[in-house]
């Protein structure tokens, strides 16, 4: 019977453990874990030049056609091709030989106009006191004037062949018209040239400066005029415009150009309208017939709101930004973008002044999350030398920022 109170005991004991341990447990409900923190931006409109991106074509500021003005064989080239040239620089050589037999032809006939002319002048003088006196008759002194204007016409006549046989020798030494870079000779020496024709015989163009041509939609213009007399934008001035060039492998040109004019006729096969800059380009870095794309900032949006591009997502309906509220939670808002700026979109509607977007943190986070914001800072400056797509729409990324997007 000793077994009944060992078996007390040990209830007695295992009871007293359980008591102890649930007098250990709390009531208080678990901690909650901390917010997440994100990085913000903290939304302040700025002015901001509106620029389009617009492509384009180089082309040589002045171009000249070198060709044979008198025909002969060409003796020599004395120029390099691909080289620089000076105006007035000797580039061909055709024999004068011919010419020279023909100035001294002229010159010769002028000699003897002169002579023939001082004849007529001293003749002229003996009969003049003399038709007073009634010693020689009226008729035989105006044969005498006939005789003296005649020869004053063929000397004039002669000093013109002089004067033609004179440009036609001088023609024989082709000489460069303008300053520029010569290309390939397109005769060589011992070639007949100028028979009938003009013979071309090298190309020099002048390409510092140098021009670009840009096409830009007539649609993009009205639509950039409206803002302006709706006030949404600030004309950028005469004289003002900024254009800057990326050339085809997506670099930018360091030197920056200005708008010359904007061409009054659209295209009838293109809708599009023609604009002309000029670029310094004394290294020769651009080349006639290049492709390139030029940055036109036709006007200032003085209330721009710009946040980086990888804020940006996209949602089924458009581009969308997570906002933090005002009780620190987040908030999916639908945005229209426009244009890109450096590494960061042009937003035209959905954000304000004080608005904090978040940057940093957007894998972690989902609407209606509680957060903790922090301010964010750029680590390292983003390439902005080529735009991006614009994630909301289709439509190609080189629009003003004032047009309007597909959210």
């Amino acid at each position: 019977m000793s077994s009944l109170p060992r078996l007390t005991s040990l209830g007695a004991a295992f009871f007293i453990l359980f008591a102890v341990a649930g007098c250990g447990k709390s009531d208080a409900p678990a901690a909650a874990p901390p917010p997440t923190e994100v990085s913000v931006v903290t939304i302040k409109s700025s002015a901001l030049g509106v620029t389009n991106e617009l492509p384009g074509r180089l082309e040589s500021t002045r171009i000249a056609e070198i060709r044979a003005r008198v025909p002969g064989v060409v003796l020599k080239r004395t120029f390099r091709e691909g080289s620089d040239v000076k105006a007035g620089a000797t580039l061909f050589l055709i024999d004068p030989a011919q010419f020279k037999a023909t100035y001294n032809s002229a010159n010769a006939a002028v000699a003897r106009a002169e002579a023939t002319l001082l004849q007529a002048e001293l003749k002229e003088k003996r009969y003049k006191p003399l038709v007073a006196t009634n010693a020689i008759s009226k008729q035989e002194y105006d044969d005498v004037t006939a005789t003296l204007k005649q020869a004053e016409a063929d000397l004039a006549a002669s000093k013109a062949a002089r004067e033609t046989a004179r440009l036609s020798l001088d023609y024989a030494t082709v000489t460069s018209p303008i300053s520029g870079r010569i290309g390939r000779a397109l005769v060589t020496e011992g070639a007949l040239v100028g028979q009938n024709e003009a013979t071309p015989l090298a190309t020099v163009q002048q390409i510092d400066p140098i021009y670009v041509n840009m096409t830009q939609s007539s649609t993009e213009i009205l639509q950039l005029q409206r803002a302006l007399a709706d006030g949404k934008l600030k004309s950028a001035g005469k004289g003002q415009v900024k254009v800057t060039l990326v050339t085809e492998d997506g670099q930018e040109y360091a030197q920056p150009g200005k708008l010359l004019f904007s061409d009054l006729t659209v295209d009838a096969s293109s809708g599009a309208i023609t604009l002309r800059a000029e670029f310094p380009n004394p290294d020769s870095q651009l080349l006639p017939g290049m492709y390139v794309r030029a940055r036109v900032e036709q006007a200032i949006n003085e209330n721009a709101i710009t946040v980086p591009q990888q804020a940006i997502s996209r949602t089924p309906d458009g581009a969308a930004v997570m906002v933090v509220s005002a009780e620190n939670t987040v908030v999916s808002r639908p945005v229209t973008t426009g244009a890109a700026s450096g590494d960061s979109w042009v937003i035209s509607d959905g954000l304000k002044d004080g608005d904090q977007v978040i940057v940093e943190g957007l894998q972690k986070i989902k609407p209606g999350a509680t957060v903790k914001p922090v301010q964010w800072k750029k680590t390292a400056p983003a390439d902005a030398t080529a735009p991006a797509a614009n994630p909301a729409t289709s439509a190609p990324a080189a629009k003003t920022a004032e047009q309007p997007k597909s959210k």
